[in-house]
């Protein structure tokens, strides 16, 4: 398929202009005209590119792209052997972050809930992107805390009683440690995220709502799969995901 019909694709597909994002989503570095493989991933960093490049990718779609609100605007570094690379082997990359996490059925959140056994109840946060839900009957924080190790493959970190009963649970993937005060005034047993500030685990005590530390990486895996293998099944290109260890 041509690299305009897939971004056109990408960008109705996941509704990327209802959302205000820290980075540009949709095509951020342009590459061939016609694509036949696509390599997914979490972020793209040097040894994705590398490995798509072996894997002789015409696309990269990944979740964490470049261009991030704040950073030096200057394409040097790190950043320019990054943007080099893609420019000389003319792959394009693909990025969305926020539109990612979101979509309904194909988002972060949905996956890592449905993985997870939870049944949404509700939205909340910014631009609605966490979600509230429910399991399908209460188990003690240390159980699913299992069920967590088992489904993701890492061991989460838990701050709160492990023999506390929890049933009605708030998560977001990623780095949504500030969504925690929002979800205590939800009512829940427990908030789960991928990562923790110092002062959530006072919060975490104080409160008695359960924060459950996932991983990052770990909890954002699953949207660019989804998203990799539905361009595949409706173009009938090849998609790879191939996942760099990252242990935050």
């Amino acid at each position: 398929m041509h690299r305009d019909e897939l971004e056109n694709h990408l960008n109705q597909l996941l509704d990327i202009s209802r959302f205000h994002d820290y980075c540009p989503n949709g095509l951020q570095v342009e590459g061939r005209g016609e694509i036949q493989t696509i390599i997914s991933g979490v972020t793209a960093s040097l040894d994705l590119l590398q490995a798509a490049i072996a894997a002789k990718a015409d696309a990269i779609l990944v979740h964490h792209g470049y261009f991030w609100r704040g950073e030096d605007m200057r394409i040097t570094g790190i950043k320019s052997r990054r943007i080099a690379l893609l420019l000389n082997q003319q792959i394009n990359l693909f990025a969305y972050h926020l539109p990612l996490d979101a979509h309904p059925h194909l988002g972060n959140n949905a996956l890592l809930g449905k993985k997870l056994g939870l049944i949404e109840t509700g939205r909340f946060g910014e631009q609605e992107i966490g979600i509230i839900g429910e399991l399908p009957q209460a188990v003690t924080l240390n159980t699913f805390s299992h069920k967590i190790s088992r489904t993701l493959l890492r061991k989460p970190m838990i701050i709160g009683d492990p023999d506390k009963p929890v049933r009605q649970i708030a998560w977001c993937t990623g780095a949504a440690q500030d969504y925690f005060e929002l979800a205590i005034q939800r009512g829940i047993d427990a908030y789960l995220t991928g990562e923790i500030s110092e002062r959530h685990v006072h919060l975490a005590r104080e409160s008695g709502v359960a924060f459950i530390v996932a991983g990052h990486h770990a909890t954002e895996r699953y949207g660019v799969q989804a998203v990799g293998d539905h361009i595949a099944q409706k173009f009938g290109i090849h998609h790879q995901f191939i996942d760099i260890e990252n242990p935050v």
